[in-house]
């Protein structure tokens, strides 16, 4: 790619999942994006393909990076294929490339079915190539040279370059997805809900496969979350420019901060699940940097004050008088032993949240996946933490 490509501003779209827009939009400022701009679980912004890079390899709460190419009017879908039909897709692909669509259909009368769109839209391509070459590009699901996202609301489509290939919540650290893990994404997402300042300690004492313990350490160590990925999207596309991607590559692991100085503790009553933490916490690149124990939550004897949070089951694979049961110990824990926390929970059960027993100083409504779900924020004993900080300012002024 000329150096004169490189610096052509083009939109692009981030997605992410309900309740992280303003997250994302503060961290696509912080990457250097314009025209950055929250919408329906997305936001929109404008940069040159250095962004693009970036936010593919930098971005914690977005789920893929979409480039629009197109957008038009399609009440039916004969404008569908000859929409999809003017578009140049020689200036993408290649008779013999493969590709993948994704197809979204939403309040859209005229298509009810998003596979008879995706169906549509790759006749559209691969019959431009027939004509023009005698040959067609394949069709590959899993690892397409051009992965296309198609999305139709109300008769008008957007036709998008998919960036990331893959999406970005698979960080390549978990394999083994255990009973019923979080998104990674979601993790991130609700780590930075929590204000969490990465100078004081974080605990999960559910901490199951490990991702929150993993994103917080990827976080306060400033490690790019695609970082490990082998591919993006966009290194299949004909424009590519590797060295430009190589650079950012090697200022992303350059820019690692290289310790904590706080303690990073996870645990679980599963010895198997604590293996599997484990195991995730290596592929990650920070083992070092987490504490995994195989101890209840009510064993466990915290660090210094920080934020604790937990993903505590819902109550799908419990019957309801254990499920209100653990919370109840919960909250019996929060009071005894984590005196000092800002405390976590997210939860989709609302019934079995109020066994915990302390009044929520916040409520946000995130989902996972269907479910709806809240991030409830307990401050246990906020006054003597202040109380302990002042006595600790005190003690500053009065020395020499």
């Amino acid at each position: 790619m000329s150096k004169k490509k490189e610096t052509t501003v083009f939109r692009m779209v981030a997605k992410t999942l309900s309740g992280l827009e303003d997250i994302l939009t503060d961290e696509l400022r912080v990457l250097g994006a314009q025209g950055v701009r929250p919408m329906n679980r997305s936001v929109e912004f404008t940069g040159d393909t250095r962004i693009l890079y970036k936010a593919n390899l930098w971005l914690r709460t977005a789920t893929r990076i979409l480039a629009p190419i197109k957008t038009f009017r399609a009440p039916h879908q004969d404008a569908l294929y000859r929409h999809i039909q003017e578009v140049d897709w020689s200036l993408y692909m290649g008779p013999e490339s493969t590709l993948a669509i994704d197809a979204l259909v939403n309040q859209t009368p005229a298509f009810t079915n998003s596979l008879f769109v995706a169906q549509k839209a790759k006749d559209a391509i691969v019959d431009q190539f027939r004509h023009r070459t005698g040959k067609r590009p394949s069709v590959d699901t899993k690892f397409p040279d051009l992965r296309i996202n198609l999305y139709i609301h109300d008769n008008q489509a957007t036709l998008s370059l998919a960036s990331s290939g893959q999406p970005l919540s698979r960080r390549g650290y978990r394999t083994d997805k255990g009973k019923a893990p979080i998104n990674e994404v979601l993790a991130a997402g609700i780590i930075a809900l929590t204000e969490w300042d990465m100078e004081s300690s974080f605990v999960d004492g559910m901490c199951g496969s490990g991702t929150f313990v993993i994103e917080a350490a990827l976080k306060a160590r400033n490690i790019a979350p695609g970082l490990n990925r082998r591919e993006f999207g966009f290194m299949r596309w004909p424009n590519y420019d590797e060295t430009l991607f190589t650079e950012l590559h090697e200022k992303a692991r350059a820019a690692m901060r290289p310790d904590l100085p706080f303690e990073i503790v996870g645990s679980d009553k599963s010895s198997k699940a604590v293996a599997e933490a484990s195991a995730n916490a290596r592929r990650a690149g920070v083992a070092r940097d987490i504490r995994l124990e195989h101890t209840p939550l009510e064993d466990l004897t915290p660090p210094e004050p920080g934020v604790l949070v937990m993903n505590p089951p819902y109550g799908e694979r419990l019957p309801v008088e254990d499920i209100e049961a653990l919370y109840s110990l919960i909250g019996d824990t929060l009071k005894q032993n984590f005196n000092g926390y800002d405390a976590f929970i997210f939860t989709g059960s609302a019934k079995a949240a109020k066994r915990v027993g302390l009044r929520t100083s916040r409520r946000i409504q995130l989902n996972n996946g269907p479910l709806e779900c809240r991030l409830l924020k307990y401050e246990i004993y906020q006054g003597t933490r202040k109380l302990k900080k002042l006595e600790r300012q005190g003690s500053e002024d009065e020395q020499p």
